[in-house]
């Protein structure tokens, strides 16, 4: 089983890169971060074409979360648990049953936090707060637990290619690092870390600067599993070449391979 993540930055102006990708890479998994439409205006049909479910927590103009599947949900749950009054469309949670039971995948968009001077920095540490504690709760039901998504945080200073460039952004400040080694700590594994500890794994280049042309990016979606999510790991990658196509997004997907048969 192949499960995806991927920050589109805009579901209809990267669509057809989405069904050209979707056909190169066959993911049976794919969770998807920014969308930027509501509900009932995702484009379903060209996914369903291609066998997928869907799944979508969406938001006008901002935000937006969407799953899409080659096995039904068995469960889904929309937004998360802990603050009832917020309403950004951040989580989406799915449960996926297989061979050996069943797989739990959650596609997430963490808030990013700049500027670190207003309300949106404390936003994105209780945000991680709460992304700690509904980990914490789905650890203990001991299955295979797949965070996926953009998470706006740059783990270490190999996840950059100018670190000093990130040292006051709320990507990388220290309390951000801090949460994300807090979340890891009770006892996820990075898949990309798993697989290579090379210094020039990015998944984001900015539009700006000439980024891409010079490769100045950052690691910041990620795929964080449960020991037994990891246990079943068989390799993962990033498709960098993504930001290559025309009209890309900023965000490439990045990949996990399973050892997991569908039911």
């Amino acid at each position: 089983m192949r499960i995806a993540t991927w920050n589109v930055n805009s579901i209809r102006q990267r669509l057809d890169n989405i069904v050209a990708w979707l056909n190169e890479s066959a993911p049976d998994v794919v969770c998807l971060q920014e969308i930027k439409c509501e509900t009932q205006a995702f484009p379903r049909e060209p996914f369903e074409r291609l066998g997928y479910n869907i799944s979508v927590h969406g938001q006008k103009t901002f935000n937006g979360v969407a799953l899409l599947s080659k096995y039904a949900f068995d469960e889904v749950q929309h937004g998360l648990a802990g603050d009832d009054g917020d309403v950004q469309a951040r989580f989406l949670e799915s449960v996926i049953s297989v061979k050996t039971g069943v797989v739990r995948v959650v596609s997430l968009y963490l808030p990013n936090g700049n500027p670190p001077s207003t309300e949106k920095y404390p936003y994105k540490l209780g945000w991680m707060d709460r992304l700690i504690g509904f980990t914490r709760e789905r650890l203990k039901l001991e299955e295979p637990l797949v965070l996926a998504g953009d998470f706006n945080v740059i783990p270490a200073a190999a996840d950059a290619r100018r670190p000093a460039a990130w040292v006051n952004d709320a990507l990388f400040l220290p309390a951000t690092r801090e949460k994300f080694r807090s979340l890891v700590d009770l006892g996820l594994t990075d898949a990309i870390r798993a697989v290579s500890d090379a210094d020039d794994l990015y998944t984001f280049w900015d539009y700006t600067g000439g980024a891409w042309q010079k490769n100045d990016g950052i690691r910041i979606d990620h795929l964080l599993l449960s020991s037994q999510a990891a246990d079943r790991l068989t390799g993962a990658g990033i498709d960098k070449h993504m930001r290559g196509w025309e009209k890309p997004s900023d965000h490439v997907p990045v990949f996990a391979d399973f050892a997991i048969e569908p039911r």
